[in-house]
């Protein structure tokens, strides 16, 4: 059965098209209007094996918040949708990935419960023009509509851009853990028979 997902959602701030496939190879089309964003959900799809198509009209006008936090939006609930019961997969997962002189660690647990440890402080304000709190906000939409846990951690870092992507790319790897299928657990793994609300 394919773990795929589409999902459509059109606010007066935002206008998104987002579809994904859990069992691809990292393809990524995105477009959002917002290029350091662009770039980000780029790695994070490469490094995930999920392929993702983002469509985002904003209101860039006003600023990017909205673009980024209705993709993370989109992006938790596709997870979620295409997901399913989760049995079969493995669950959690973890990487520690190192960008130079960065190391971030991402841990993950598609538990069907939201929860957000984000430890990760950005040396400057801005990476270009792209506000550096829009990554935590990016991840906090994403693991609230997936209904997962997700922990981030900044062990070191002194530049904001690699920091951001050792974040996605990490993220994107212990996504890519918790999704895979688990040959020795066919069914639902958790002891209480069920991952949902």
């Amino acid at each position: 059965m394919p773990r795929t997902a589409k999902i459509d959602r059109a606010t007066a701030e935002t206008k998104i098209q987002l579809e994904i496939d859990l069992d691809g190879t990292g393809v990524a089309d995105v477009q959002t209007g917002v290029g350091f964003f662009d770039h980000m959900l780029e790695l994070m799809t490469k490094h995930s094996a999920i392929d993702l198509t983002v469509r985002a009209d904003g209101d860039l006008h006003v600023d990017q918040h909205h673009t980024v936090e209705d993709v993370g939006i989109c992006f938790g609930q596709a997870i979620r949708q295409a997901v399913g019961d989760k049995a079969g997969i493995h669950r959690y997962g973890h990487f520690t990935l190192p960008m130079e002189e960065t190391l971030v660690t991402s841990a993950i647990d598609l538990s069907g419960r939201y929860f957000l440890v984000f430890q990760a402080d950005f040396p400057t304000a801005k990476i270009g023009e792209f506000d550096s709190e829009l990554v935590e906000d990016f991840w906090q939409a994403t693991a609230a509509n997936a209904l997962c846990n997700l922990h981030v951690i900044l062990h070191h870092g002194r530049n904001s851009h690699h920091i951001s992507e050792a974040i996605f790319k990490g993220t994107g790897r212990a996504l890519r853990m918790a999704l895979a299928t688990d040959e020795r657990m066919p069914g639902v793994p958790s002891t209480k028979g069920t991952l949902s609300t």
